[in-house]
């Protein structure tokens, strides 16, 4: 049997959900470092502060993809970790800005990321999942564009409230405004609501179809939990998993010193500014999360373009290409003195985003097992969240003794970074290339031609 190809509206339903998980993002990654800034956190604590959101994915994204690979309910596989994430996320989303001091909002961010992760794992296994192999890039491309269109609107809500309806952009020192509680009050609503969308909407195929659709036979005794297999399992990761964990490694360093720093860089090297309590420091930390809409606007229709790109040349070209441009936009950011000149910057990082959202994956899930696709996509976040501990370890050291305190000179680190995985993209191995010509003996004509 082979697994029916899904129409483009229930790719769109399967995946609608990532929209609400990446307002959360979204709204967590503009505004984080701004409500530790504003609780009284020094700029040298705030990647030490951030290290729960890499921790809590390295702990919870591979646990929860062994065990929905062996979880069958009348909800699925898949999807009772959606739902269970969502309300977690929303309940955080709601407490964090109105934390009192900064040890509670570091706190919250550790439960506000941990159940982000709980939600988003299992949604690149549900891909894999339900989509046969030739729909796979589409179908991370679609989850892409909701990515990106819940990050445009999240980034961009506190701006927004302040400058079309006129909210507060301002409080007393030691208290996060008004423009960003309300922002993230919107954010637990959209999460809840779009993952239930995705819950009610999607169908799943239960591990005996899953068999079928691969030739194999169901065995009741493999769906038992073994702990002791995830040690082993880890062990025999495939090899196109090893050589895009260098790539995934140095994109995703870049990415977090992107978030740590910008609002830092930005409002002191741009706006001229680093006190947290002037409307200065505030407008700046704005424009920060307006250009981060605005990548992530990039992104979105960049999700669209990224798999006809792929068809024409091939997944590897696609990625190495996006992510050197988008080293290079982030790098070049030390070179604007003009803040409407930083939207030009985001295009690049924008069309990197894009594509370390979605090939990577595309790339992965042909080199995986079907039956531990869940567990194996968890240990890819594996090669996210090390770089970020180790961002979080050294940055704060570089940026106060190597960089004299210049929070910029932290952007242009990210950005060589970036431009280094996009060379290393070269020694991956795409094993369900549609356009590879160069199969080796064990893959058959018979699959090329499927695939």
């Amino acid at each position: 049997m082979e697994k029916p190809r899904l129409t483009f509206w229930q790719i769109w339903n399967m995946s609608f959900g990532f929209m609400g998980i990446q307002f959360g993002f979204g709204l967590q990654n503009a505004n984080v470092s701004r409500i530790f800034e504003t609780l009284g956190a020094s700029i040298d604590q705030i990647p030490i502060l951030w290290i729960a959101a890499p921790l809590t994915g390295l702990l919870v994204q591979p646990i929860i993809g062994y065990f929905s690979d062996r979880t069958w309910t009348v909800l699925g596989r898949r999807r009772p970790y959606f739902l269970f994430g969502a309300i977690a996320s929303s309940l955080a989303l709601i407490i964090m800005p109105f934390s009192p001091y900064l040890w509670v909002a570091a706190g919250m961010l550790w439960i506000l990321d941990a159940s982000i992760n709980i939600s988003m794992e299992p949604f690149r296994a549900l891909v894999a999942d339900n989509l046969p192999s030739e729909q796979r890039t589409q179908g991370f491309a679609v989850q892409t564009f909701f990515i990106g269109v819940g990050s445009v609107v999240a980034s961009a809500m506190p701006y927004l409230l302040s400058n079309v309806f006129e909210v507060a952009n301002t409080a007393p020192a030691g208290e996060v405004p008004s423009s960003v509680k309300i922002s993230f009050i919107c954010g637990a609503i959209v999460f809840i609501g779009s993952i239930v969308w995705t819950v009610l909407r999607t169908k799943e195929y239960s591990p005996q179809e899953l068999a079928k659709f691969h030739n194999e036979q169901f065995k009741p005794e493999e769906q038992k939990a073994d702990l002791r297999e995830i040690f082993t399992d880890i062990k025999a990761m495939p090899k196109t998993m090893v050589q895009l964990a260098v790539v995934q490694f140095f994109s995703w360093f870049a990415l977090f010193a992107m978030w740590i720093y910008t609002t830092s860089a930005v409002t002191t090297y741009i706006f001229g500014t680093s006190d947290t309590s002037s409307a200065l420091y505030n407008e700046g930390a704005d424009w920060v999360g307006l250009c981060f809409a605005a990548y992530n606007g990039i992104s979105a229709l960049a999700a669209f373009a990224l798999p006809w790109l792929a068809q024409r040349t091939s997944r590897k070209f696609v990625h190495s290409l996006s992510l050197v441009i988008g080293g290079a936009s982030l790098a070049s950011i030390a070179l604007i003195d003009n803040p409407a000149m930083l939207m030009l910057n985001m295009v690049g990082i924008g069309l990197a985003w894009a594509s370390i959202l979605c090939m990577p994956y595309a790339i992965l899930a042909g080199a995986l097992p079907v039956k531990k696709m869940g567990f194996y996509m968890g240990v890819f976040n594996f090669f996210i969240v090390l770089p970020q501990i180790l961002a979080a370890g050294i940055l704060g050291f570089f940026t106060r003794w190597a960089f004299e305190g210049n929070t910029m000179m932290a952007i242009v680190l990210g950005g060589v970074s970036m431009i280094f995985a996009g060379m290393m993209v070269c020694t991956v191995r795409d094993e369900d290339e549609p356009n590879k010509v160069d199969q080796d003996d064990t893959h058959s004509a018979a699959k090329t031609a499927t695939v």
